[in-house]
């Protein structure tokens, strides 16, 4: 490119276009080189002063798609964590689960007393005699980042919690630091608190090559809502059933023929689970 090109971010900020980070986002799909090369060749040669971030996902995914699903199903990753809202429940649900097939024995909506007043807890994890509770902050919509406000927050409701722990004499179990998932990003200040007050911090992209992305990647634990075959109203459906990951789907395929899909596309959405989970 001659000259940067100012895009604006679903935020509303302008940033440069970089190609790079296009790149390696496309790359991060498992779409091999040629194919990368093109469609960064492709979207590089349709670009203009101010356009979107989400018209560039939308060319980039338009072309994975056409040439093969589950590269789009990966390239949408971020945007299907979105479209596990609005209630943030299934985000819930999707948390523990990459925790679970981490290895540890997990609950969704406990409640736990404090020393002032009780609690719901989002997420409670059980590993090796530790108890880790978590509170997950979803945002349904892009470009709203996770503010210091938030662990602020998080933070009082744990001690609270940690206070009760300490009075409980025939307790065995050791309570581990606090956790703060979110589906955005953290800012500068929430991570700075994080870690002054031994918070642990969960984001898209934080801790640096340990955020919800590489989790789910390493794992395989794809949500449903990647499928690029499933129709809103279905995957709608299956997540009013539990079915929050492709696994999930995978072991319980019955489902789909309580939404009447054809044989043909069953088998699609089939293959397109079976590569993602890597089964």
């Amino acid at each position: 490119m001659k000259k940067e090109i100012d895009i604006i971010k679903s935020s509303g900020a302008k940033a440069h276009f970089s190609m790079d980070k296009l790149r390696n986002s496309l790359k991060h799909t498992g779409a091999n080189h040629e194919l990368v090369e093109h469609i960064v060749d492709q979207v590089r040669d349709e670009l203009y002063e101010g356009i979107s971030t989400n018209e560039i996902y939308n060319r980039a995914f338009a072309l994975l798609k056409k040439k093969k699903s589950v590269f789009a199903s990966k390239y949408k990753l971020k945007k299907a964590i979105y479209e596990l809202g609005p209630t943030g429940f299934p985000f819930e649900r999707f948390i523990g689960a990459l925790l679970t097939y981490s290895g540890y024995e997990t609950k969704i909506g406990i409640v736990m007393d404090g020393i002032c007043v009780t609690h719901e807890i989002d997420v409670v994890a059980e590993k090796n005699e530790t108890v880790t509770i978590i509170e997950c902050k979803f945002h349904s919509e892009e470009g709203r980042n996770c503010n210091v406000k938030v662990p602020l927050y998080i933070h009082s409701r744990y001690n609270d919690v940690k206070a009760h722990w300490k009075t409980k004499t025939t307790e065995t179990k050791t309570l581990n630091p606090g956790w703060v998932v979110t589906n955005t990003r953290f800012t500068s200040d929430a991570i700075k608190y994080g870690k002054c007050v031994n918070l642990y911090l969960l984001s898209w992209d934080y801790p640096l090559n340990d955020g919800i992305k590489d989790r789910i990647d390493r794992l395989g634990l794809y949500p449903i809502t990647v499928s690029t075959i499933l129709t809103n109203r279905e995957k709608q459906f299956l997540l009013s059933r539990d079915v929050v990951l492709c696994r999930d789907l995978w072991k319980e395929k019955f489902l789909l023929d309580h939404l009447g899909i054809s044989n043909t596309r069953k088998a699609k959405i089939l293959s397109e689970v079976e590569q993602l989970c890597n089964l």
